[in-house]
């Protein structure tokens, strides 16, 4: 059995693996390695490095484990006719997410970076507008693990979470939930709007400018699922017509962000570069996935975490 990383996990990570999985030929490569991909039975990518052309000489592949959530780069189509497993690490990112977007929340709710600009200039102002989370309504698009984990942690400093999926099912952490379509009903009361969302048919460009409008002026938006669940361009719009307050963008349309993007020196705007879920604990918690799916995998298991529901992109 011929197992392929195409990135390199940690000198200790790979001779875990070995001992662990002695019937097993790891092979580590960075880029990958399409000679060995023909062999392999089993790859373990990030998603963005395979192409349909590499299935077409991959005839023993079985399985691909994703080291992260998206799919949207991956050949789906190709996987699919081929009926290769597809598993990923959904949860992983759930406790790093959290802590990020609670990180941008109160330094916005107690003016970090009004005091950061002023102690650049030199400047002893106690004009800031601070204001409190306690009491404010979050509204949550996508009540998966992440946003669940951010609905508890707003719970606790007190806010009324209100979530969004595409059922309207209730989800854990959430006061209330509402499905996409009644979404605009409740973006009125909302201090503070997330998008979660990852990137399906349903969910691109679910946001529209008609959203922007609904929200309160002082609202807080903030994007950490996918780029395409809006049009940037109407974003840009709301936030220079100042519908919105603020946005706290961690992904975008297209990666990275161009230089010379209006976002880039918008006062009301906060870049982050698709970095929320970075954690020292990231290929530790995706390789305890990949460990218990392997376990299952060679003991004739097909009850595998996480496999992908290709159709439906997650």
């Amino acid at each position: 059995m011929k197992i392929l990383f195409s990135f390199y996990p940690k000198q200790d990570q790979q001779s875990s693996l070995i001992e662990k999985f002695p019937q097993a030929d790891f092979i580590f490569r960075k880029p990958l390695d399409e000679e060995a991909l023909k062999n392999a039975d089993i790859l373990v990518t990030y998603g963005e490095d395979l192409r349909a052309s590499h299935l077409k000489t991959a005839t023993q592949l079985k399985w691909i484990m994703v080291a992260s959530a998206g799919l949207e780069k991956m050949p789906l189509d190709e996987i699919v006719s081929r009926n290769i497993m597809l598993t990923n690490v959904r949860g992983i990112h759930k406790i790093p997410m959290a802590e990020s977007i609670l990180a941008h929340i109160l330094s916005i709710k107690k003016s970090l970076p009004i005091m950061a600009d002023n102690q650049r200039k030199g400047e002893w102002s106690r004009k800031l507008n601070s204001s409190e989370l306690f009491g404010s309504t979050a509204v949550i698009l996508g009540t998966g693990a992440i946003g669940c984990e951010v609905g508890r942690i707003l719970q606790a400093f007190g806010v009324h979470t209100i979530g969004c999926n595409r059922s309207g099912k209730m989800a854990p952490s959430m006061d209330t939930m509402v499905s996409f379509n009644r979404l605009k009903e409740v973006l009125p009361d909302a201090d503070i709007v997330i998008s979660i969302l990852p990137s399906t048919g349903e969910t691109k460009h679910l946001l529209t400018s008609e959203h922007f409008q609904c929200m309160k002026r002082s609202a807080i938006f903030m994007n950490f699922g996918r780029g395409d669940v809006l049009k940037e361009e109407e974003l840009l719009q709301a936030l220079k017509e100042e519908s919105i307050a603020y946005a706290v963008l961690d992904v975008f349309e297209k990666e990275p962000l161009q230089e010379g993007h209006p976002f880039w020196k918008m006062n009301n705007v906060i870049i982050s570069p698709h970095a929320s879920s970075h954690s020292s604990q990231y290929v530790v918690r995706a390789l305890e996935i990949f460990c218990r799916n392997l376990t299952e995998w060679i003991s004739g298991s097909d009850q595998l975490e996480n496999i992908i529901d290709i159709k439906r992109g997650y």
